[in-house]
């Protein structure tokens, strides 16, 4: 398998010869504001350049799309790709989101799998912040708080587990548990809402998930581009964590 991070959540992942393309935000630098919600709401985001052109990021067989956030899909992204892409997302309500955009061939993750071109795609469960915290401010804003992760299984690549947006919670242990992945790729800024409480993994969850899996690789991704951001790539790279690897903008990771 090929990683290749374009910038903060959005990958192009080669796999079993398929290429996907994982939450495409691509719009250009400093286009949106910050998060009223969220910790450093005066910075706009993304905070760099898109690496590549949208027209080499938007090359690609299929589009996995984790949740319906601005910071994980925008307008360049769904005018730019073909309306007849195999687009899976993680439920009936983004679903619709993106039917309503002209897609023609969306398709809904389950946690029992979904075959695809020889590839086997399982929905697996997230906390986006701690659910008790997270789940009402959410809602208080009018976002959606579910999200989910996705692994890739086949019989000719290592298991791969794209954990999406979530803390280190019993959701990915069980993850870990049902999949034994051997890469995984986590999101892991500490983007944190204006109470400081963090959405997505931070030094204390990247520390804890490498501890309990010593053997797999583990990418960290969605890095130094967000507003709301409270960990650094240096910040995790400090940490030495012989099992995690930490990529930069239109790096590729090959397993």
């Amino acid at each position: 398998m090929k990683i290749h991070q374009i910038r903060n959540a959005t990958l192009v992942i080669t796999y079993n010869n398929t290429r996907f393309l994982i939450d495409p935000w691509l719009m250009p630098k400093e286009s949106m504001p910050g998060f009223d919600s969220a910790v450093h709401p005066e910075v706009r985001q993304p905070r760099c350049e898109l690496p590549i052109s949208v027209e080499e990021i938007v090359r690609v067989d299929a589009v996995i799309l984790t949740h319906w956030h601005p910071d994980h899909i925008d307008e360049i992204a769904l005018e730019a790709l073909r309306k007849d892409i195999p687009f899976f997302v993680q439920n009936e309500a983004d679903s619709q989101i993106i039917t309503q955009h002209g897609f023609t061939d969306v398709r809904i993750l389950t946690e029992n799998g979904t075959d695809f071109l020889g590839i086997r795609l399982f929905k697996t469960g997230t906390q986006h912040g701690e659910r008790s915290i997270i789940k009402p401010i959410c809602e208080s804003i009018g976002m959606p708080y579910d999200a989910m992760g996705v692994v890739f299984s086949s019989s000719g690549e290592k298991t791969l587990y794209v954990a999406g947006d979530t803390i280190w919670c019993p959701e990915v242990q069980t993850a870990l548990n049902s999949f034994h992945p051997e890469v995984i790729v986590i999101n892991a800024c500490g983007a944190s809402v204006a109470s400081g409480d963090r959405l997505i993994m931070n030094l204390t969850d990247v520390q804890a998930l490498s501890s309990c899996v010593p053997d797999a690789c583990i990418i960290a991704s969605h890095m130094d581009t967000v507003s709301h951001l409270t960990v650094t790539r240096a910040d995790i790279r400090a940490l030495n964590l012989s099992n995690v690897l930490v990529p930069d903008d239109n790096e590729i990771i090959e397993r």
